[in-house]
């Protein structure tokens, strides 16, 4: 059966979480919020996909309690297919002045053999990615992009490899030729990666006693990347050091939930 656009949008607002602080309460919308659209790197898990752990989850604990986290990050989606499904527009329905929208996608439009994914780096992609930041420009709110978060890969000498070819490249561009603050994740977790090595990244990433994931995470990885998209709102002067906290904190594994899928 097929939808009309406006049951797309409504379904997709549906599909999303309330925006919760760093206290994990619902928040009054005189606060400001931060934005997520991402993948499933990025995404709330729940019980059923415990212990993987999207960064977005992680993020609140280094933010401050009048910074709320709405995130909107969804498991298999590109920026072409967040677009379509209407959760673009389901975000852009709540959004306003002062509030931000951080966008991370990647992983998925590589997948060039699905055309309802798939984009081209340096034409679509970086089309679909406007979108995001025309939107949000329009609502009075500040877009940021992220580089997609770095895969777990190594080469026979132990080298952290990339593994997104062009696509942070053309995400680096945008954002220089539209004035938008860019949070380079891609190379920070390459980087992260390198320093951690083959056998300590596993503790990092989704690795359980049946599972082999060099995608996802589990909560430490979570948290480490999280750390680093704090890190970098701050150094590139999207948030104000009052905005931030914990980041140089060990932040317990156990502040780490996953609800139940009822729940929701």
């Amino acid at each position: 059966m097929s939808l009309t656009r406006r049951q797309v949008t409504v379904a997709a607002l549906a599909a999303v979480p309330v925006a919760f602080s760093a206290t994990g309460t619902a928040q009054a919308r005189e606060q400001r919020t931060l934005y997520i659209a991402g993948d499933s790197t990025a995404a709330q898990k729940y019980s059923d996909a415990a212990p993987e752990t999207g960064w977005g989850m992680a993020l609140p604990f280094f933010l401050c309690k009048d910074l709320a986290v709405a995130n909107h990050a969804v498991n298999g989606r590109s920026s072409k297919s967040f677009v379509d499904e209407g959760r673009l527009d389901a975000i852009l329905g709540l959004i306003r002045p002062g509030d931000f929208l951080l966008v991370q996608f990647a992983h998925n439009d590589e997948k060039s053999a699905d055309p309802t994914r798939y984009t081209e780096p340096w034409t679509t992609y970086q089309d679909y990615l406007r979108r995001y930041l025309d939107g949000a420009r329009a609502k009075g709110a500040r877009p940021v992009l992220a580089t997609p978060v770095e895969r777990r890969k190594f080469d026979a000498n132990g080298n952290a490899v990339p593994t997104h070819g062009e696509y942070p490249a053309a995400m680096r561009a945008l954002a220089g030729e539209e004035g938008v603050a860019l949070l380079d994740i891609q190379a920070l977790s390459l980087a992260l990666w390198q320093r951690l090595g083959v056998e300590e990244t596993k503790k990092y990433f989704n690795w359980t006693d049946t599972e082999q994931d060099n995608t996802h995470f589990n909560p430490p990885g979570a948290i480490a990347v999280a750390r680093l998209v704090a890190g970098e709102l701050l150094k590139r002067r999207v948030l104000a050091p009052r905005d931030v906290r914990r980041l140089d904190a060990e932040i317990p594994e156990s502040w780490i939930t996953w609800p139940s899928p009822a729940a929701v």
